[in-house]
């Protein structure tokens, strides 16, 4: 977020909402808080208001095992957050229609980290649908979607989070796509 900023420039404001382990809507009941995005979406897109636009990068958490464990179930997932998104503005006093960009996280990669390699068990396969099945997303609720595998690769560390060079390289990237929908 803070390099999609600096690169934006002067009359654009950023706003940080990401966290560790959020899914699109499911919960994790072995998290110590909510980590369930479409749950927390409403607050967030209230305490912000308004809101013009609505990065979602989520989906990388809901393809553990014991979360959701697919790319299909990602995808219904972000399907519901940005239903949300798309609804939630209209409700409110001076409502502004909120754009969307989805982003497909990149991709799982192996990782010697035993902890995490059976905690994503078969996530590189699924993460690899993500982007297809975003599109399709972006398709139908004309929404701008961005594939971030095109520019960032996930850490070997433990083959799901980013270092600090692949995240600002994702916020470069969206530059464009920001400009365009705004």
């Amino acid at each position: 977020p803070s390099a999609l900023a600096a690169e934006l420039g002067a009359g654009f404001e950023v706003i940080a909402e990401g966290m560790g382990g959020r899914t699109t809507a499911f919960d994790d009941h072995l998290s110590d808080c909510d980590r369930n995005g479409a749950r927390l979406l409403p607050s967030i897109l209230h305490s912000h208001r308004p809101v013009h636009l609505a990065i979602l990068m989520l989906g990388t958490n809901d393809l553990k095992p014991a979360t959701a464990g697919n790319a299909a179930s990602a995808y219904l997932g972000m399907k519901r957050c940005v239903e949300i998104v798309k609804k939630h503005s209209t409700r409110l006093p001076q409502p502004v229609e909120t754009k969307v960009i989805v982003v497909a996280p990149p991709l799982v990669v192996a990782t010697p980290d035993v902890f995490f390699a059976e905690m994503f068990e078969g996530a590189i396969e699924q993460s690899a649908k993500l982007s297809n099945y975003y599109r399709a997303l972006s398709v139908e609720f004309e929404c701008g979607c961005f594939d971030a595998a095109s520019v960032a690769k996930a850490s070997p560390i433990d083959g799901v989070h980013l270092d600090a060079a692949n995240t600002r390289a994702i916020g470069v990237a969206l530059v464009p796509e920001v400009k365009r929908i705004l």
